[in-house]
């Protein structure tokens, strides 16, 4: 284990870095955060993937964030959690100088790509893993191949990203039983997602997932969920109260937030209008207050 900690506000943090286990702990009634402990963060809309589906409408030229000026990254808190998105991060040219400010500030990224990149980038993402200028990798499943699941099954943190309504349920039985761990993401209607929704039967294969999701947990090492895949699928309903209260780890916005660095703005999270999102501080705490004061 390669445990860290420090204080947030009321209480003290301990994550392990190598499994990406967190606890919270204090002796008081309340959990109360001074700044995030993590953040989505997108840094470009450049994608060559083009999928369907996709809420955030990256395309092949997209824009690329100004991520080596932002300044309230100078000021968020060793140890705090980045989950680097876009787009595809990778394609960003000033990704690995990125990655490597982090890790001189002390700072947890992990990174999400697509499949196929994952693939055709092995070899340096790797590299970026062995480095520990990366912690986690999502990689987004597009075919669950055998090559496919034993690239992924050479990273202990690997999580393979799915989506309720995309990823069937047979699609997901072939990675059972292989000890892969799972995200599940809820389904956005919004951009792209609201067009393929009309397109494509969704609705279908997510009660199908929902109702294969008893058995399915026992197939994988571990099975996550985004919030709103939280809401669509209702997990809780397989745990006890105890299981739940210590599994959970908050509503959006109390201990995270969202930053577009493409747009210089940030949110409580990616689902946040764009008529409720705000223009980008200078400091961590400003902007965490304002998600703060929004979420409750």
């Amino acid at each position: 284990m390669n445990i860290v900690q420090y204080t947030n506000g009321n209480y003290k943090v301990f994550l392990d870095l190598d499994s990406g286990t967190k606890i919270r702990k204090n002796n008081l009634d309340n959990l109360t955060p001074e700044y995030p402990e993590s953040m989505d963060i997108k840094i470009t809309n450049r994608c060559k993937q083009g999928c369907e589906f996709c809420h955030e409408n990256s395309v092949p030229d997209g824009e690329d964030g100004d991520i080596m000026n932002a300044k309230f990254i100078d000021t968020l808190h060793p140890y705090t959690e980045l989950a680097i998105g876009g787009g595809d991060p990778l394609e960003h040219p000033d990704l690995l100088k990125f990655l490597e400010k982090c890790q001189k500030l002390k700072l947890v990224p992990s990174m999400t790509i697509h499949q196929f990149a994952f693939e055709r980038h092995f070899l340096f993402v790797k590299e970026l893993i062995n480095k520990k200028l990366i912690y986690g990798l999502g990689v987004s499943l597009v075919l669950p191949s055998k090559q496919f699941i034993d690239k992924i099954s050479q990273f202990p943190n690997a999580v393979i990203h799915v989506i309720n309504g995309v990823h069937s349920v047979d699609i997901l039985k072939k990675l059972y039983d292989k000890g892969l761990k799972l995200l599940i993401l809820g389904y956005k209607t919004f951009r792209r997602g609201e067009a393929y929704s009309q397109k494509h039967v969704i609705k279908k294969d997510q009660d199908k997932l929902f109702k294969e999701l008893p058995k399915l947990v026992k197939h994988f090492n571990v099975v996550s969920f985004d919030n709103l895949a939280l809401e669509q699928l209702d997990p809780r309903r397989l745990l006890s109260k105890k299981e739940w209260d210590s599994f959970y780890m908050g509503d959006d916005g109390g201990y995270t937030m969202y930053v577009d660095m493409v747009k210089q703005q940030f949110a409580t999270n990616s689902t946040t209008p764009v008529e409720k999102r705000h223009q980008m501080l200078d400091d961590i705490k400003s902007m965490f207050d304002v998600v703060r004061q929004e979420s409750r």
